[in-house]
């Protein structure tokens, strides 16, 4: 009983510690939003963004609401969101976006988890040859007939749909990103999760022992509180 109990305590606790970090970055992404376009949703898309993305896993009104208030108010701090590239063990790229009000730290821990790993950070745009920027919106697929909302959403910038575990993946071009979501609140439909991702135009396969190599170092530098996501090449 007492080894079912700490199983079930790890999974529990690490449950948790992925549900703070998603508060944490959605708290960093509204504060990003407020400072850029104000506190009202109505007039700030990417507010709207975040509060939507907000909901999707789950994050407590209350927070949202607060996240939003203390953005508001004079003396907040700035975030400021940079982009860092570099190379993991075996070759595969890394690109990390960060959020961070002390660029100075943040920097220095990124250079420290390429160096533990045998890795290399490099310079702003190195990296750009291997990634596109995208919009990826998740819709609830649940009373969609997907064939019909694939023709609609086409002229609005779609480039590709998919499904997967009950959810449809729109993807569009970064620049028909916020005209899709325009599209999509105006058909009313449940948006689960939208944003901006850097997909990878070539990819590379390693081992297993290889990949728990590079896995290991992407998990270290998404559990910082500054790192928003992490993007990789490899297969």
């Amino acid at each position: 009983m007492g080894r079912i109990f700490e199983k079930r305590k790890h999974k529990m606790f690490a449950r948790y510690d992925r549900m703070a970090k998603g508060f944490t970055r959605i708290g960093k992404e509204i504060a990003i939003a407020v400072k850029q376009g104000g506190p009202n949703p109505d007039n700030n898309p990417r507010l709207r963004t975040a509060i939507q993305n907000a909901k999707g896993i789950n994050m407590p009104k209350d927070r949202v609401e607060n996240a939003i208030k203390r953005a508001s108010e004079k003396g907040s701090a700035n975030m400021e969101e940079i982009t860092y590239e570099g190379y993991a063990p075996h070759g595969i790229g890394l690109v990390i976006e960060c959020a961070t009000d002390n660029p100075t730290r943040t920097v220095a821990n990124i250079r420290m988890y390429f160096s533990r790993a045998e890795g290399s950070l490099g310079k702003t745009g190195s990296l750009d040859f291997m990634f596109e920027r995208k919009g990826v919106f998740r819709v609830a697929a649940a009373g969609l007939n997907k064939e019909e909302l694939e023709l609609e959403l086409i002229d609005f910038g779609m480039d590709e749909m998919e499904e997967h575990e009950g959810e449809i993946y729109i993807y569009t071009k970064f620049t028909d990103f916020g005209g899709m979501q325009k599209a999509l609140e105006q058909k009313n439909l449940n948006v689960v999760k939208a944003e901006l991702q850097r997909i990878p135009t070539t990819t590379t396969q390693l081992s297993e022992e290889q990949e728990n190599q590079v896995l290991e170092l992407v998990e270290t530098m998404e559990a910082d509180d500054d790192v928003q996501a992490v993007f990789h090449n490899m297969k």
